[in-house]
């Protein structure tokens, strides 16, 4: 399918092609729109059926993300996933081993565990009721009195649990597939920008008001960038945004240091570095563009020379779209890992049970260091009504995040409000919405 373009805009492939250095073959795959339909209904997004059907239908089944094997670095650490009103218990059982429990007591029902944190058995605070880190009966307090309890009848029943990226990803359904058949093709795109040797130096989770596709789906366009985010507009080619989908993935390329379609002039080399490095809390606040070169293999070099140190000759084996432009992926239903060294990875989903809620977490991962690894930053929590700006660890990407805040409870209020039916999506420019709920309702329909 051809897809229509802004008058003004390049293809990302005549962009690629200015690059001196070799380019991976996943970035020159051609854009690939899929014929997923283009109105979404309304109702996705406001009926609390729905959202109850899609608990049973996407959250009780699919494989998702429930934490970086960081979190639980030694045996007998600990830390709980919720989702959608489930809890669930993540255990570092063995060295090399880690565990997944329905997060409540066989006896009464009581959680085990209410927060992260390292023990050498999972005892109840309730009664006491004790199961080893295998999910193994332990001890039950007066166990005389429960003759009819069976130990071996009696484990923590598991969920499934697999990794890939360093990611650890649960899945409620016993009978799910494997992790692998779920990820496809993803784990090839990443081979130059290993996620497993990262580190999660920040993370941050802001509850909004909002559903949590209302949300997720604000950071899978760049059409939003013109009404949004004027700023950026002066070295973020929005409209020269490549889109691709994939069976359980999408994900979009869109170039930094060259500008946007949509303004009537072009700026200096410049004037586009110097919007770049606005963006850029450890950047040096200007470089300098040399008469000839251009914004994008200037910085590029700049970061290529800071990534040298951590990369160990890696960096010189970078193209300039991987150290410039934004990659940024979706895996069916919510993780948004980008790719080659940008850092960022977005994860949403519900708050609780209540539909008009969700929690969109940014986590930043670094390259590993020489030496022993650095411990996984901590969850910083933002209430609904504090600023992305009180995350101090987010730089300047807080004063962006602020601008798509703004926005999204409002969205939520209008959905509600809308006498139409569906919703309307771009082609071209949305085609990973459409892409992500022609997924979202083949799910559904299972």
């Amino acid at each position: 399918m051809t897809a229509p373009r802004h008058p003004g805009a390049i293809t990302y492939q005549e962009l690629l092609d200015t690059d001196t250095r070799e380019v991976p073959p996943v970035l020159r795959i051609d854009s690939r729109i899929d014929d997923a339909p283009d109105r979404v209904p309304v109702e996705r997004y406001v009926s609390r059926e729905f959202f109850e059907l899609e608990i049973e239908k996407v959250w009780r089944r699919v494989w998702q993300v429930a934490c970086r094997e960081e979190d639980v670095p030694d045996v007998g650490d600990h830390l709980v996933y919720d989702i959608a009103g489930m809890s669930i218990l993540v255990v570092r059982s063995k060295p090399d081993e880690i565990k997944a429990y329905w997060n409540a007591c066989l006896h009464r029902g009581r959680m085990l565990r209410d927060q992260r944190g390292r023990s050498s058995d999972l005892r109840c605070p309730f009664h006491g009721w004790c199961w080893r880190l295998d999910g193994s009966l332990k001890e039950i307090p007066a166990g005389w009195d429960f003759p009819h309890v069976d130990a071996a009848e009696n484990s923590l029943p598991e969920v499934r649990v697999d990794t890939w990226g360093g990611f650890v990803f649960v899945n409620l359904d016993p009978s799910c597939g494997p992790l692998a058949d779920h990820l496809g093709d993803l784990p090839k795109h990443f081979e130059r920008w290993p996620l497993e040797k990262r580190y999660k130096a920040a993370h941050v989770a802001k509850i909004l008001r909002c559903n949590w596709k209302v949300a997720q789906e604000a950071f899978m366009e760049a059409y939003h960038v013109v009404g949004t985010h004027p700023q950026l507009m002066c070295s973020l080619g929005d409209s020269n945004t490549q889109n691709d989908v994939f069976p359980t993935f999408s994900r979009s390329l869109t170039p930094n240091g060259t500008p946007s379609p949509h303004l009537p002039e072009r700026p200096s080399e410049q004037a586009m570095a110097d919007n770049v490095l606005d963006l850029d809390y450890e950047a040096p606040s200007r470089v300098p563009v040399p008469e000839g070169a251009t914004a994008r293999e200037t910085l590029a070099e700049v970061r290529r020379a800071a990534l040298r140190g951590v990369l160990n000759g890696g960096a010189d084996e970078l193209c300039d779209a991987e150290l410039m432009d934004s990659f940024y992926y979706t895996l069916f239903p919510n993780l948004h890992p980008w790719g080659a060294y940008n850092r960022i990875v977005y994860r949403f989903r519900p708050h609780g049970t209540d539909h008009r809620q969700s929690i969109m977490e940014v986590m930043f991962l670094e390259p590993l260091p020489d030496g022993p690894r650095p411990k996984a930053a901590p969850i910083h929590w933002l209430g609904p009504d504090d600023d992305w700006v009180d995350a101090d660890e987010l730089g300047m990407l807080a004063r962006v995040f602020n601008q798509d805040n703004f926005n999204l409870p409002r969205q939520q209020r209008g959905l509600e409000t809308t006498r139409k039916t569906h919703v309307q999506l771009a082609h071209y420019n949305e085609s990973r919405l459409r892409h992500f709920h022609r997924l979202l309702g083949e799910w559904m329909e299972r």
